[in-house]
């Protein structure tokens, strides 16, 4: 299984896991619209790590099988976590002074999304998935 972490503790970082999602998608023959999408996905919740929690991790895989080409990223940090995470994921709701667009923008981007959030421990997982040829 290959699988590529990054540290998110800045704003270089979140380049940085931008840059293995889309490579790791580019190398599973994911095309240049679905390594946009994963690049943004990452973008967004990265992000969130540096404002909410200060810093956290990115851990992108690839959890390919017979037939399916499929990439998860984790993004998991110990920051204060999230209240209500139905609320979070509503459009337009932001605890930030943001345009609310982050989470909800997020799953809207990706086949799978997952949140799993305590104060101290929040968990993000995202996976887009495509057949294979």
């Amino acid at each position: 299984m290959n699988e590529k972490a990054v540290k998110i503790e800045d704003s270089r970082d979140v380049v940085r896991a931008r840059h293995e999602g889309r490579e790791m998608a580019r190398k599973l023959g994911f095309g240049p619209a679905d390594q946009a999408r994963l690049a943004t996905a990452i973008s967004e919740l990265t992000r969130n790590v540096i404002q909410y929690a200060g810093k956290g991790v990115c851990v992108i895989t690839d959890a390919s099988e017979m037939g399916i080409a499929k990439i998860r990223v984790r993004v998991e940090d110990h920051g204060p976590g999230i209240a209500d995470i139905d609320q979070a994921i509503e459009p337009g709701f932001s605890t930030g002074n943001g345009l609310g667009a982050g989470l909800p923008g997020t799953r809207r981007l990706v086949h799978e999304f997952r949140i799993d959030s305590k104060p101290g421990h929040t968990v993000v997982s995202i996976a887009i998935v495509r057949r294979r040829a």
